[in-house]
């Protein structure tokens, strides 16, 4: 990418659109085009139309979507279909039809299979049976995948598909419905321990093993890969390294000081038994994650501290 391009980041306040935000003002990149949700409406198709032939941006951060956990997942599934389903088929098409020049899209290591081999290759895209809970939110995301490798095939769009794993850090989500687990127990431990509550329930057995990538990585690889990676096909991005959601609740409870004790309610989902990304494709592309999941904990949690009025 040329330091003097026109870039868009779709969805630029969240947690990963700002952490591209961030490392491309690092880099030296200043034409940024920026629209709030209010002021662009991604699924009103004649507004992207618009803005896309008013401001004709040279390269695309596809970042914005419809995100949450597995109650928000599993609660909203029309809107979690429509809503990200409408968003990336105007933002592609539109980059499409204005010339943008490179396209990155997105998605979710949610759109491999519930029970796929572990870890998750690449391959194994639509190779068995989805997650119920979050299922919508996948097949939207299998759809952008199979379309921008579409555009490229008919069209020659250098589009390009990235799936990273589960993700945490500045600017995350801390609803006590809608967020995802890491930030979600930041936010219950750290209100546990101001209230001295004597234990802590988490949903399910705590046997399922997750991965967690800080989002100022994610934005390294994205900006890594938009210099470097042009092929069909989606590329992984995570760390290659997982732990049971026990094991993350222990290390959480650890970073927040709290010091009661931690409860498991087996009624509840566990969702996917074990979601580890096979990221040998990224690391033989030349790249690896440097921040560690403690260090990363810790950032996030002084973010959180530094911005939980805003939550309350």
């Amino acid at each position: 990418m040329e330091k003097e391009a026109k870039i868009y980041i779709a969805g630029h306040r969240g947690m990963v659109g700002s952490a591209i935000h961030r490392k491309l003002v690092k880099e030296g990149f200043t034409n940024f085009i920026t629209r709030t949700s209010k002021e662009l409406d991604l699924r009103n198709q004649q507004q992207v139309t618009d803005f896309f032939a008013m401001e004709k941006p040279d390269y695309v951060f596809l970042a914005a979507a419809k995100v949450g956990g597995i109650v928000a997942n599993n609660t909203y599934r029309a809107e979690f279909l429509y809503d990200n389903l409408q968003i990336q088929n105007n933002v592609i098409h539109n980059s499409y039809l204005c010339g943008v020049k490179k396209l990155l899209f997105m998605g979710s290591s949610c759109i491999y299979p519930k029970l796929a081999p572990q870890p998750l290759k690449e391959e194994y895209l639509l190779t068995g049976l989805l997650e119920d809970t979050n299922e919508p939110y996948a097949l939207a995301k299998i759809a952008g995948i199979k379309m921008c490798d579409a555009y490229r095939a008919q069209y020659g769009c250098n589009y390009i598909s990235v799936m990273p794993t589960n993700l945490y850090g500045y600017n995350d989500n801390y609803h006590p419905q809608n967020s995802h687990v890491l930030p979600a127990l930041i936010r219950r431990f750290h209100e546990a321990k101001l209230s001295n509550v004597a234990s802590v329930t988490i949903w399910g057995t705590g046997s399922p093993m997750r991965e967690f990538l800080f989002a100022d990585d994610l934005a390294e690889a994205c900006y890594y890969l938009m210099q470097h990676y042009n092929e069909p096909n989606l590329i992984n991005i995570g760390t290659g390294e997982d732990l049971s959601i026990k094991e993350l609740a222990l290390l959480i409870k650890k970073v927040t000081g709290y010091k009661g004790d931690i409860d498991f309610d087996a009624s509840k989902p566990d969702g996917t038994p074990r979601k580890l990304m096979d990221v040998s494709k990224l690391h033989s592309k030349g790249w690896k994650h440097t921040i560690e999941l403690e260090q990363g904990i810790n950032l996030a949690y002084q973010d959180f501290l530094n911005k939980q009025a805003a939550f309350s």
